[in-house]
């Protein structure tokens, strides 16, 4: 469904991506981990086809109008409410009124339909972003850290969330720092480190192959061993 081949990406004389290769498959998670600063946000542009490469191939399985997209800037209008939010995107996409309110169910804020987004905590922003996204129902929905500093029970409500829409057969790409979220909710993750992949796989088989002891350590510890580094 997504698939890069051999992408290099230049801003001026600085290489941000490397030969990056990497295949994400129709009705999967597909994780790419690593720090801010490795590339996460600009591989995201050339597959949503806001950058293009320098160089490689790049694929993905849907037309535009049929990915959805949230980045770290939801880009909501925080003076109306969440519904007329959506009614704005609706009319965009010329989709009835009605899926908003089915968006908005989905995503559990059905009780803050006429709520201004000003007035939203956080998490329940978070959720609006998501509606909006999924507001036409895409095929591919790209999701850029979409838990970043939120609380752990906001962000474990936006994982079920994650999962549901990925039960309902749409592919998702997620981009994340956290390792636990990778390993929760992906079945295959890429770790990306100075514009490369270091290494690709499903996430437990990524933790066996490099543990000699065979305890399974968790992704945070396979990328100091293969990066030196953590993600912070």
């Amino acid at each position: 469904m997504i698939k890069m081949d051999n992408v290099v990406k230049r801003f001026g004389e600085k290489t941000v991506l490397q030969g990056v290769s990497f295949t994400a498959g129709e009705g999967e998670i597909f994780g790419l981990l690593g720090p801010s600063g490795a590339g996460k946000t600009t591989i995201i542009n050339i597959l949503t086809r806001q950058l293009l490469p320098d160089s490689g191939n790049i694929h993905v399985g849907a037309p535009q109008l049929e990915t959805g997209l949230l980045l770290d800037e939801d880009g909501l209008y925080v003076r109306l409410t969440c519904m007329d939010n959506l009614k704005v995107f609706a009319g965009i996409y010329g989709m009835p009124v009605a899926r908003c309110t089915e968006a908005l169910e989905r995503v559990g804020l059905t009780d803050a339909a006429n709520k201004a987004v000003a007035a939203l905590s956080k998490g329940m922003r978070q959720r609006l972003a998501i509606a909006r996204a999924i507001l036409h129902k895409p095929k591919v929905l790209f999701l850029d850290e979409p838990t970043s500093a939120l609380d752990p029970v906001t962000a474990r409500g936006i994982h079920k969330l994650i999962e549901e829409i990925r039960q309902s057969g749409t592919t998702i790409f997620l981009t994340t720092h956290n390792m636990e979220e990778a390993t929760r909710l992906c079945n295959y993750v890429a770790l990306l480190h100075k514009g490369q992949i270091v290494e690709y796989g499903e996430p437990l088989e990524v933790c066996k192959k490099h543990d000699a002891m065979k305890t399974i350590p968790d992704l945070e510890a396979v990328f100091i061993k293969l990066t030196g580094s953590g993600l912070d």
